[in-house]
This record gives C-alpha cells, structure tokens and sequence, in this order.
C-alpha cells in the first residue's frame, strides 16, 4: 500500500502538526527526522542546539508511540536518505512543514524539491509560523498573520506506522559532528512536556511580570515567558501559544489586572516574532550581507580581532556587559535588552561587523532563530537602511537596570570586592582603591578596550554620514516596501521608527 512520509524538521510534536495531520488522512506514514552531518558542521551550530534537539526527540518518539506512530531517525544527507528510501520502499508523498532556516537549509530544500520533481514525488509543505512564502510586499501581511494563528489547532492524528527498510544505529554523539563538547550547565532543556510547563506557569503565574519586568537581566528570567527554545525547535506550535494566551485573556477579570497587561504584550511580541522571520524568509541574503548593500564596507575592512577576542571571553571592561557574557556561558539565555546592547557595543565603540558577531552569539544562544536573529543583528547595527539608529550605553543601562550592581556581582566574583562608588566605572579606582579593596583594574578586572564616549561618537559619525548620502536614501523606498512593518488595523497614529520595523526596546519572549 503506497505510504507518506512525515519529515520533521524544526516541528517536533504531534499536536496541531499540520504535516502529520494530513499526512495521516492519506493512509499509512513513515515518521522521519534526519540527523544532517552538514547541518551540524555550519558556524552558527553549537552543542546545546544538539542536546535540546536529542531531548525532544526523546518527547516526540514518546508522543509518536501514543498514536501508533513511531520515530525514525536517521543520519545523513537528505537528497541520499530518500534516493535510498525510494529505491527499497517506494513512496508517493512527502510531507515537512516550511522551514526558514540558515542558508544551508535554503539549499538543502531547494535540493529536496528538485529531488521530488524527479522522483514524481508530491512534496506538501505547511506553515509553521506566520510567514508567508514568495510575498511580495507587506501590505496583507498582517492579515495573513491573523488568518494562520486564527485556525484551529489540528488534533492528534491516529496513525498506521510504516517501518524504515532497514536498521538504522543511534544517533551520532555530538563529538561524533564535530561538536565542541562545552554545553551550558544551567540551560533549559527540550521536548513537549517541559515546553508546555512553562507554559503554563508563564500564562497562569509569571505574566504578571512581564510588562516592566523584562528589561533587566534581573528580572528578565522569571518575568520572560522563556517560551523562545520551545518555539524555535517546535515543541509548541506557534497558534496554539498565541490561542492559549488569547483564552487566558478572556478568562481574566476586566479590571487591567497586571497579568492581562502582560499577556497582551506578549501577544504583540508573538506578531513581532514571524515579523522578523519574514524578512529571511524574503531576503535569505541577510544573514550574509547587508540589507541595504549600500552599506556594504562600512565595517568589514576594519575588523579588529583583539576587540572581538576580548569581547567572547567577556573582558570588554565594562561590568554589564562582561556579566551578559558569564551569563551566557553558564544559561545559553539571555534577555532581548541585554542581547541588543551586546550587539550595539560589539557594533559602536568596538566597531565590529554583526556577521562574525552574530556567528558567535548564534552558537551562544540556546533559541537560536535565524531569522530573528539575523534581522535583529542588523538592525542593531544599524546595516537595515530603514531603522533608526539605537545605540545601548552600557554605563547608562547598567545604572538603569542594574542600580545596586546585584546582576554584576553575581556574575562577576571580582565585582563583590568593587566599593559602591566605582561600580559603573571601575578602571576609574585609583591604585589605593585598588588596593584596599583587593581588586586590580587590568588584572581581576578588564580596562575598557576603548574610551566609550569617544569611539561611540566616531562610530555614529560614521553610519549618519553614510545614511546622509542621496543613494543611501533613495534605496531605502524598497527596503520599506518589501520588509517594513504596516499600520496593524484598530491600532492609533504609529512613530516613524515603528513604521519602518523598529521595536520598542523592551522586545522579548
């Protein structure tokens, strides 16, 4: 009996799975995910991605049990599984949902189409999030966006399991890919389950902190929803995030109670979420070059490694943002504001290029979404051509956000030792500060790389002079047109920075 194949991808669930639903509805169904040695040799992998993916196949192989289905993992270059596949069990389907991912995948799925044209084979493809394919320009965008979470979620299919033609060993180890073997030690870990407890805790308990609690890396790790990992791979889908917390919405009192306020804020983040998606999904090039390619040479030929070493090892000088860094290493999370402000100080006063930068925060990030993270390293570096310049002061985000120092010191031991009056601004202490307090500056703790005032001002000089030009301005017309956000219906008079795509500061998950 001809049978499908359910190739999952970075959807890993069984519920409201659209590709397993329909595939379900055809007859019997081979359950598929690939372990793609080439995938896991790219740049932006890292070995946190690979044991989140291991943990949440555990979840789906269990789920896939429950409804007669069963998980089967392979190893290998796609194109090469389904030539094998086809030639010892021919099939007449093949079923994924879409996927904007790096620009490996771009390719890979364009092999994969070419590979089904061949073969004769009906390769059907399903939204994932709210990105539209092959769009033209942003004026429906937002209605398509409505449409997709405004579906209902599909049930779990019962399934008639196909088996694989023939035996397949576990899947390979991380060092195996060539992985570095450094995981963070306190990272959330993946599958279904965990991704739907904090759900829960976020829509029943911690979403009234979110507005006001998001911003400060102290906060941030209870007032976030922490829902991003879960989002990236799949564990949940995205509609029925943003449905769950529409009904926990409407299960609230009318009295603009805290948590209503949050939930609603983060259903605005949700829309933001496939905002940025879209623009990979429409401009693959972005993770590469710059947006507007007028701004191409603007930093590439001044790459400093020493700024870009020091800035990894979380030796920048300045305390916040050394503390991000520590931060990372040991949760593989961090909170939008602080990423931003990493970017804008790697991008500004060390002047470095987003695309390297970006390379190293990808494998540092446990969420890791190519397209919001590509956009997002843009625009903070201002290479978009359409978003305003937004450029964090780590000083000023320290005394705003971290006031009495307590994120600091918690993640730099040497700043315990720091006296009150130096805490923004250590390398200021004189040598008998220094002393009395046990502290060396250069030593326990770095000098900054760069007198912030003045390397902030000569970069800003440098990316306003470029936005001056004629043929800068004159090429943003169809950057707008093509990537920039529209006026969302019911909504008042918007900024000029948040018609251009810009968002508030306080963007987060």
């Amino acid at each position: 009996m001809p049978y499908s194949i359910v190739w999952f991808k970075r959807d890993l669930r069984v519920y409201d799975h659209a590709a397993l639903y329909y595939a379900a509805q055809r007859g019997p169904v081979l359950c598929l995910y690939i372990v793609e040695p080439s995938l896991w040799a790219e740049p932006d992998a890292a070995n946190q991605h690979y044991q989140f993916l291991l943990e949440s196949l555990r979840d789906l192989y269990a789920e896939l049990r429950r409804c007669g289905g069963q998980l089967q993992v392979v190893t290998g270059e796609i194109p090469i599984i389904l030539d094998r596949l086809f030639k010892q069990a021919p099939f007449a389907a093949l079923y994924a949902h879409e996927e904007t991912g790096n620009g490996l995948t771009f390719r890979r799925d364009l092999a994969v189409a070419r590979w089904c044209r061949e073969h004769a084979v009906v390769w059907h493809e399903f939204a994932q999030f709210g990105v539209v394919r092959r769009l033209k320009n942003r004026n429906l965008w937002q209605k398509n966006w409505e449409a997709h979470v405004g579906c209902r979620c599909l049930p779990i299919p019962n399934l008639q399991s196909v088996q694989l033609p023939w035996h397949e060993p576990p899947p390979p180890t991380a060092e195996q890919l060539g992985l570095a073997q450094y995981t963070p030690n306190n990272r959330q870990h993946g599958g279904r389950r965990l991704g739907l407890s904090v759900l829960h805790s976020f829509l029943t308990d911690r979403s009234g902190q979110y507005r006001g609690g998001i911003s400060s890396p102290l906060s941030a790790p209870t007032a976030c929803s922490r829902l991003s990992p879960y989002l990236a791979y799949g564990c949940l889908s995205l509609r029925e995030v943003v449905q769950a917390t529409r009904q926990q919405i409407a299960n609230l009192p009318l009295d603009g109670s805290r948590r209503k306020q949050g939930l609603n804020a983060f259903i605005s983040r949700l829309y933001w979420h496939c905002h940025f998606i879209q623009k990979l999904e429409s401009e693959p090039e972005l993770e590469y070059f710059n947006l507007h390619r007028g701004y191409d040479g603007l930093r590439e030929n001044d790459w400093n490694q020493i700024h870009f070493e020091a800035l990894v090892a979380g030796r920048t000088g300045w305390p916040l943002v050394d503390a991000c860094v520590a931060m990372l290493n040991d949760t593989g999370w961090l909170n939008f504001r602080m990423r931003a402000m990493l970017v804008s100080v790697a991008a500004y006063p060390l002047w470095l290029h987003w695309r390297p930068v970006g390379l190293w925060l990808a494998g540092q990030f446990l969420d890791y979404e190519p397209g919001i993270h590509w956009s997002q390293l843009q625009m903070q570096a201002g290479t978009t051509g359409i978003n305003a310049a937004r450029v964090y002061n780590p000083i000023k985000q320290a005394q705003d956000h971290d006031p009495q120092g307590h994120f600091v010191r918690r993640w730099l031991p040497a700043m315990r030792r720091v006296p009150d009056a130096w805490l923004f601004e250590p390398w200021l202490m004189t040598p008998d500060i220094q002393a009395r307090c046990g502290v060396q500056v250069g030593m326990d703790i770095a000098e900054p790389l760069v007198d912030l005032a003045i390397a902030t001002r000569q970069a800003k000089a440098k990316v306003h002079a470029l936005r001056a030009q004629p043929d800068i301005k004159a090429a943003k017309a169809t950057i707008v047109d093509k990537h920039a956000s529209r006026k969302r219906p019911g909504s008042k008079r918007r900024s000029k920075a948040k018609e251009s795509g810009q968002l508030e500061l306080d963007f987060e998950f």
